[in-house]
């Protein structure tokens, strides 16, 4: 067997799935693109496996590992992205930077984040200087 022939259509495969990572807006075909790349992946593992005659099979053996890996993903994926198309109606991907949680203003945050009230340390050190 050439290891050509594979090694092209894995190519092409991991290709497609780039295109779909960065051209697509929704989420499910985001990660029906990212499934893409991984059996790319995939391929070329069981086709190098092949081709050098391992007698191990490693490759198989690590392809079978990034399939559980896959499926894990895809179930937490479509997990999250149902989730967001109930509470947002959509499953657009521009609009999932709007998840973020807006400043609750003052005396809410972390001691750090702007708004936040200064420790009295601060203000006893701030009235000795004035």
């Amino acid at each position: 067997m050439h290891l050509a022939y594979p090694a092209v259509l894995a190519a092409l495969l991991f290709c497609v799935g780039v295109y779909g990572v960065l051209a697509r807006r929704n989420a499910i075909l985001v990660l029906m693109s990212v499934e893409l790349m991984l059996n790319a992946v995939n391929l070329n593992l069981v086709a190098f496996d092949v081709w050098l005659r391992d007698t191990l099979h490693a490759g198989q053996a690590l392809t079978l590992f990034t399939i559980t890996v896959a499926a894990a993903e895809i179930g937490l994926g479509l997990s999250i992205v149902l989730l967001v198309y109930r509470n947002r109606g959509s499953s657009d991907i521009d609009r999932l930077t709007a998840l973020a949680d807006p400043d609750p203003g003052p005396g809410t945050g972390h001691p750090g984040a702007p708004g936040a009230p200064r420790p009295a340390a601060d203000d006893k050190k701030a009235e000795a200087t004035a």
